[in-house]
């Protein structure tokens, strides 16, 4: 199985940069998308003759945040947000239950400039672990989005300068991926290239992505029995069409 996550920062955006042409190419199974900036019928609109089943959450303020699920197969359940007004309403999480795992994706709050929205933040990453810890009960889970946390001083180019200054990079932050993590997860391509420096991320300015000043913020995080049978993980740095790039699992 072969699963993509990207933030396209706005579908109907990405679209139009060549997104279908993309998806034919990567042949994946299952394809998660963040920062969707869409309707549910928008987004389906888009996707129209794309092959694959399409689940999108939408958020309730028009153009943004929004997330979107599509797959080959039909899942045979789907969930739509974590069950918070505050979190549901921005249109941040789906579920989709296939045979063997679960496939989760999020578009994580970002805690703001000015740090003002980390409570919101811990409020989220407690309850998204506990909600994927239930799932992973059952059977095994993929969870995959923009997470907006650069975990470890290697997942960005300027730690030191960004630590406990500028959301993503927040003590708060990296102890609400412990906590995940610690529930029995794993970071899913930190486990294949242990130190390999490579971004997900990069600011609209200062042509920070030409020359590669950038954060890793999206991820597969995978319940640890599903480690023994990665195959394969990438960040594809060289799709473009977003200010992200599109990261890649691949399981036996």
């Amino acid at each position: 199985m072969k699963i993509i996550s990207w933030n396209v920062n706005g579908i109907r955006s990405a679209a139009s940069k060549g997104l279908i042409t993309q998806l034919a190419k990567w042949d994946a199974d299952i394809v998660c998308f963040q920062e969707t900036k869409a309707t549910e019928h928008q987004v389906a609109e888009v996707l129209l003759g794309s092959g694959y089943n399409v689940i999108a959450h939408s958020a309730d303020k028009k153009g943004y945040s929004g997330t979107a699920l599509i797959s080959k197969s039909k899942p045979i359940s789907t969930r739509i947000g974590v069950g918070h007004i505050e979190h549901d309403g921005e249109g941040r999480f789906i579920v989709a239950e296939f045979s063997e795992y679960y496939v989760c994706t999020a578009y994580v709050p970002n805690s703001k400039s000015d740090l003002s929205r980390i409570p919101n933040r811990q409020d989220w990453d407690v309850t998204i672990a506990d909600i994927l810890e239930y799932y992973d009960n059952k059977k095994p889970v993929i969870y995959c989005g923009d997470l907006n946390v650069a975990h470890k001083a290697i997942d960005l180019a300027n730690s030191k300068s960004n630590y406990n200054r500028t959301p993503g990079h927040t003590q708060i932050e990296i102890d609400g991926m412990d906590y995940l993590l610690n529930k029995g997860f794993v970071d899913s391509w930190r486990i294949d290239h242990p130190a390999e420096v490579k971004y997900s991320w990069w600011s609209m300015r200062s042509g920070a992505r030409s020359r590669n000043i950038g954060w890793r913020l999206d991820y597969h995080v995978i319940s640890k029995r599903l480690v023994p049978r990665i195959k394969a993980t990438d960040i594809l740095n060289e799709e473009f069409g977003s200010d992200h790039c599109p990261v890649v699992l691949e399981i036996s």
